[in-house]
């Protein structure tokens, strides 16, 4: 942008600057809800439930079942965002 442009753009700098903010804090917060790391120590954890024979079994295959699909939601987001960043 030449000179001109940006004197005549500077008024919306703070607009600029607020969607910067709320682009970086929309990031983290799926940064956040799309980490795989929570649910694969919840999967650890049940398998040691399951070996130690604590909770019903029934229980532990429900909770086991939605963890999976819940790793497969994280690994599609992943795979799309991946997908939108690579130039093509």
């Amino acid at each position: 942008m030449g000179l001109g442009t940006e004197i005549l753009l500077l008024p919306f700098a703070p607009v600029r600057g607020i969607g910067w903010v709320l682009d970086k804090v929309v990031r983290a917060a799926e940064d956040e809800f799309y980490d795989p790391t929570p649910v694969q120590e919840a999967l650890v954890n049940l398998e040691r439930a399951r070996e130690e024979g604590h909770g019903d079994p029934e229980e532990i295959a429900r909770q086991e079942e939605a963890l999976l699909h819940r790793l497969e939601e994280i690994r599609a987001y992943q795979l799309r965002r991946d997908g939108q960043q690579r130039p093509l």
